[in-house]
Order: C-alpha cells, then sequence, then structure tokens
C-alpha cells in the first residue's frame, strides 16, 4: 500500500489499511490513522496526527511550520480528525506558541483545492471549504459552515455554525451562526435557508431563526436590546441559544 518511491521517517506511525502514493514524504512525528489515502506528491511534517479514512489528494502540505515571523522552532502541533478530504494544493500549517501551540481540523469537512488553514485555527465537523477559502491564523470555523470559493477571514475571528460565506466574502467581524454574509467587506444578507434546510432543521425553527435575524438586524436595536429579545425566543427555541451564546462571546463584534 506504500509506492517504492515514497519517503517514510522511521518514526512515523501508520495505521492499518493506509495508501501513500508515489514521491510522498512523511516527515518524523506524524501519526497517520486507519484506512487513510494519501496521494502522490504530499508532503505531511510534524508532529501531526491524522485520524482515520482521510483522503488527502496531490501536493498537499500538511503541518508545516506556520507562517508567522515570531516562531522561532517552538514544538507546535497539527490534528486532523476522521473521514475528511483535502483536495490538491491544501496548505494546513502548525500552531504557534503565543496561542494554543495547535490546529486543529474536525472530522467530516471537504477543503476544495488551494485552502489554506492557518496557524492556531480550529476548524469543526462538516464545513466546506471551496477552491482557494483562505484562513489567516487564529480563526474559529464552527460545524457546518460553508466559505464559498476565494472567501478569506481575517485573524482571531469565528465563523459561527450553518454560516454561508458567498464568493470572494472578505470577513473582518464574526459571523453569527445561520447567517450569510458576502462583500467586501462582509455585510449580512439574510439566513443560510439551504444549507439549514439540508441539515434537516424543521420549518418552525427556521421560522423562529428568522425572527431572531429581524430583532438582530432589522429593528435598529443595540446589541444589548437584541440580545434581551433574544433570550425571550429561546424558551420557545432552543436553536436560539446558538445565537445568544455566540453574540455573547464575540471579541471581534459580528458583521454588520
Amino acid at each position: 500500500m506504500i509506492h517504492p518511491t515514497a519517503i517514510i521517517d522511521a518514526s512515523a506511525r501508520l495505521g492499518a489499511n493506509v495508501e501513500i502514493g508515489p514521491w510522498t514524504i512523511i516527515g518524523p512525528e506524524v501519526e497517520i490513522g486507519d484506512d487513510t489515502w494519501i496521494g502522490p506528491h504530499v508532503v505531511i511534517q510534524g508532529p501531526t496526527k491524522i485520524g482515520k479514512q482521510n483522503n488527502i489528494f496531490q501536493f498537499s502540505s500538511i503541518g508545516e511550520i506556520p507562517q508567522d515571523k515570531k516562531f522561532k522552532g517552538e514544538k507546535t502541533y497539527l490534528e486532523i480528525g476522521d473521514r475528511n478530504v483535502i483536495r490538491e494544493f491544501c496548505t494546513l500549517n502548525r500552531g504557534t506558541a503565543q496561542d494554543k501551540g495547535i490546529t486543529q481540523i474536525g472530522n467530516d469537512n471537504l477543503l476544495m483545492a488551494y485552502v489554506h488553514i492557518a496557524h492556531d485555527c480550529i476548524v469543526g465537523n462538516h464545513t466546506v471549504f471551496a477552491n482557494n477559502a483562505s484562513l489567516a491564523g487564529h480563526v474559529t470555523v464552527e460545524d457546518y459552515a460553508l466559505l464559498s470559493g476565494f472567501a478569506g477571514v481575517f485573524q482571531f475571528c469565528r465563523v459561527g455554525a450553518y454560516s454561508f460565506a458567498c464568493t470572494s466574502s472578505v470577513i473582518v467581524k464574526d459571523v453569527p451562526p445561520f447567517v450569510k454574509v458576502s462583500g467586501y467587506y462582509a455585510k449580512p444578507f439574510g439566513l443560510n435557508t439551504v444549507g439549514m434546510k439540508r441539515c434537516g432543521m424543521s420549518d418552525e425553527t427556521m421560522r423562529y431563526i428568522n425572527r431572531a435575524y429581524k430583532t438582530i438586524y432589522r429593528k435598529g436595536l443595540t446589541t444589548k436590546a437584541a440580545l434581551a429579545e433574544l433570550k425571550t425566543m429561546s424558551t420557545s427555541c432552543a436553536d436560539i441559544q446558538l445565537l445568544i451564546d455566540f453574540i455573547e462571546q464575540s471579541e471581534q463584534g459580528i458583521v454588520r
């Protein structure tokens, strides 16, 4: 299952049924889980841990040092979960000592060609990054979020669960859950109704979330006043609590 031209460091740990293509390089302190397929011309540096049943396509660079001038060779990490698809020319960097020291990718994510995940990012589960979507350092992307082609996220921003960033969006503030954004700089343009339906949300839940959206963005309320109304709504719809928690924890402020 390992092509004879591949170079595998003696300290690398490979699970059962791992397949490694020609001219791929696996460095020291790399762990790869069962049933993972790695194509040709991939470079994986450690310390990196990759889970089970991942597919990593040609010319990707996984676990390389962070693109950060403050990095001085500290031991930092990259951790990737299970069943991810990482397409051609993706770059996923390790963390920095100035933050958590680790970059984390969850499960069941699709990273299309030329996606960049910078140092200290946290990516949840079931996300989609279309071609050339990029995260600067210290970014969090929550479950089921979707970044369209060429979308970019500035440092320290958060992209909420079930949100959607349109093509070429430039995100400089936090994007609340369920919200669709577009533009340079990104502004809210309604809800990600298509994504919410695909995830099985009921019509009733979506009606409540639509009311919550209007409370935040259409009534001219301060954030504090909008949160007070959302807390009343959350007694009837538990998913509103996702919005409340996200906004209360926002340090960059939300898109407006």
